[in-house]
Order: C-alpha cells, then structure tokens, then sequence
C-alpha cells in the first residue's frame, strides 16, 4: 500500500504540470488588442499635443536662448 502512495505523488505531479502548460498556453491575444489600441490612441494625444504648441512656446523654456548669449559663469 506504502507503494501505491509513492506512485501518487508523481501521478499528481504530471497531472499538476498539464494543468499548469494548458494554463500558460493559453490564448492571449485578447488582452493584447485592447492594450496596443490604447497606445495608439496615447500616440495620437502626444502627436497633437506636440503639433499644437507653437515654437515660441519653448522660450521661456530656454532664457539663455531668449537672452541673446550663453554666459559660463555667474560673476562675469
């Protein structure tokens, strides 16, 4: 009897790891889709938000730019 116990355990084990590959082998193509078309749409935000800034928007982004000159060090 002790040694149908031992033969079991490797029975569970096998059916354990056909539960577990049809599990990882699953389908998953769903969840891909709707993740790909919300980056698409992220995409077309970022797109138009670029095209809608005008270049004088950036300015005040850069005030050596603006200031006519690039200075190295503060005392001079």
């Amino acid at each position: 009897m002790a040694a149908l116990a031992w033969l079991l355990i490797p029975l569970f084990a096998v059916v354990g790891a056909a539960i577990w590959g049809s599990w990882a082998q699953r389908n998953k193509t769903i969840g891909d889709v709707a993740e790909l078309a919300g980056y698409a749409r992220f995409r077309d935000a970022m797109e138009r938000a670029h095209t809608m800034t005008a270049p004088s928007a950036h300015a005040d982004l850069e005030p050596a730019a603006a200031a006519g000159g690039v200075t190295t060090s503060p005392s001079s």
